[in-house]
Formats: C-alpha cells, structure tokens, sequence
C-alpha cells in the first residue's frame, strides 16, 4: 500500500483535518503522481457537509488535481517518471456500456468511480487531492501541458471541462450571442471559452463589482441583473443561456432572454428545484439542457486546447491549513476566481 496524508472532513458537520491513509499498491497499468496543486470546487463543500446526500466518511476532498509522476506500471506506455499529469472528477467506469465506448465515462450507466467519495471496483475508498499523492490507472489520468502554469492548470480539470463540453456540445462560437449567468469559478471560464470560440459574451451577474473583471475576462456586455429592469430590451436577444448559478433564481425570467430556438445550458445546481412556466419554453421554440463535467478524451481536448492558446484558470493560491477559511468564503463569493492548494504544505 501507498502512505499518503491529507485533510478529510470525519463527518458531515466537522472541519476538514489533517488525515493519514493508504492508496493501493501501483499496479500494471496505473501510475502514481505526487501531488503539487489541487483546486478546490464548490462541490468539495456539498460532499464533505452531505448536502447532496450520500456522503462517505471520512472523505478527503479534492478533484483538481495536478501533479508529477513519481511510479509507473510495468504496463503503462502513456507515462514516464518525471511528467505532469493530472486527474479530474472521475478515475474508473464500466469501460464497456455505450456512454463509456462513446468517450462520456461521467455518464457510465454503472456508476463513474469518482476522484473522492466513491468506492473503486477493488471496494476500496477513493480519497482526493487534498493530499501529498494518488494512484490512478493511467487511461483515466491527463498530459498537462507544459507551457501553462501548472497551479492555474489545477481548476481545468473540473471548471475548465464543466463549461468546455457544453459549449462544445451546443457548438457555441462565431455569429452566436451568449449570456453567462453568474461570474465565479464556472462562469468566468464560460466566458473565456466562449470568448475563445468566437461568440459574443454578455455577463448577467448580481454585483456591479464584477463589471470591471468580466471584461478583463473577454466579455463584450454585462448586465447587472439587481438594477432596475435589468432586462429590459433584452427579450429575444440571445441564442444561448450558459447558467453557472448555485443560488436560488428564476429561470423563466431568463428563458425571456433566448431568441427563437435559443437554449439554456445548466449546469450550476441550486438547492431547490425551479418551476418551469410552460410558455417560457413554447415561446420561440426554446429548449433547456444540462451538462456534467466531460469523458476523459474531451477532457485532454479542453487542455491541448487551453495550451494552444494559453487559457488557464483565475486563482488565489493557498497553504492546506488555510482550507476551512477557504470553505467559508467560498460560501461568501470571496474568491476570484478559484482556491487551488499548494499540496506541498500537507
């Protein structure tokens, strides 16, 4: 077995607390990475508290994660020691059912084996990247690459794939107006990509003070949706919705905003289910979608694509001690735009 030592959270109304505990042995085709950074996502908060339910205890978050290969498998040909890599929110799946062969492992209809808060199909517990080290099979790990900033590459592996895919799904890009409701951790990469892709971006956000990053960020607009009728001469104006928002809002007096066959693209996750009007979707023919995270191909996509063009995440870097001061402002909005620990102060 390999030593490793992180902070977990021991239950669901404890803080996260440093951790002791065993990886599995490396095996032919896995890899093992000591650990240099990993971001910190706003889901990390909904497990390690159970408020999505579920919870496996204790549980050592974390599933940005960035770092360098210290073992190979005598049967890995993708690695050797001394490369980066990293691994995102998943690290198995059936490998067999038709999501799976498709490249969609987060829709494996037997369950992904997720970084953290899962259980392996050795029965084992997966802990995350709140920790000095992992061990993965190497067909679910990623080439990082080398002319980005390894700390800033961290979020990709979760915010970057989380807005990359649906964009990529719905092909967002030239002649397309798009909203990004929300500017956070999802929002603000929402807005590079879809800058990137050549659509033109407006940013809806509940505070003014986003204003001035949201056009450093790429945006062409921003509407600050606490003024006023801050929707007004809007109605009809855009082809796509990208929602990040996690608070609860109402998404009828956005749908307005969608043109004809204009979609919504959800992939932020309130705490309390939104009732749809019927006739904010029959009007102009709109839709609504969702969006979770990417298979691992798209997802070594999404990083060629940000080393091609030198996109990486916007972040505040911060010591392992320094994690429950994170969670709490985290909860505040007081981060522009995503915590990423230094797993060399574990």
């Amino acid at each position: 077995m390999v030593e490793s030592r992180g902070y977990a959270a021991k239950s669901a109304s404890t803080v996260l607390e440093p951790f002791a505990f065993q990886r599995r042995d490396v095996g032919d085709k896995d890899i093992q990475i000591e650990i240099d950074y990993c971001g910190v996502c706003h889901s990390d908060i909904h497990q390690a508290r159970n408020e999505w339910g579920g919870s496996l205890f204790p549980m050592v978050p974390g599933h940005e994660i960035v770092g360098t290969v210290t073992r190979v498998g005598k049967g890995v040909s993708k690695f050797k020691v001394g490369d980066l890599a990293g691994i995102g929110c998943l690290v198995d799946s059936c490998r067999t059912c038709p999501a799976c062969v498709d490249g969609d492992e987060q829709f494996c209809q037997s369950g992904m084996v997720g970084t953290y808060n899962s259980k392996g199909k050795d029965g084992l517990m997966t802990y995350g990247g709140y920790s000095t080290n992992y061990v993965v099979d190497e067909k679910y790990s990623l080439t990082i690459p080398k002319n980005l900033d390894l700390k800033a590459v961290a979020p990709l592996l979760c915010a970057g794939i989380t807005t990359f895919s649906p964009l990529r799904h719905w092909k967002v890009g030239k002649g397309h107006k798009i909203g990004v409701i929300g500017l956070g951790g999802l929002g603000h990469m929402a807005v590079k990509f879809a800058k990137a892709f050549g659509a033109e971006v407006t940013v809806f956000s509940t505070s003014h003070s986003k204003e001035k990053d949201a056009a450093l960020l790429g945006a062409h607009h921003f509407v600050a949706t606490k003024d006023a009728n801050p929707f007004k001469g809007l109605e009809g104006k855009y082809d796509f919705l990208f929602n990040t928002v996690s608070a609860p809002h109402d998404l009828n007096e956005f749908l307005k905003l969608l043109g004809r066959n204009g979609t919504m693209i959800i992939v932020g996750v309130p705490p309390a289910s939104t009732a749809i009007d019927a006739f904010s979707l029959i009007a102009n023919r709109r839709s609504i979608g969702g969006s979770l995270i990417g298979g691992i191909g798209e997802t070594q996509e999404m990083l060629n694509y940000c080393g091609a063009h030198n996109i990486v995440s916007e972040i505040e870097q911060i010591d392992m001690k320094d994690i429950n001061t994170a969670y709490e402002r985290m909860l505040k909005g007081d981060v522009r735009y995503r915590f990423v620990i230094d797993a060399k102060s574990i």
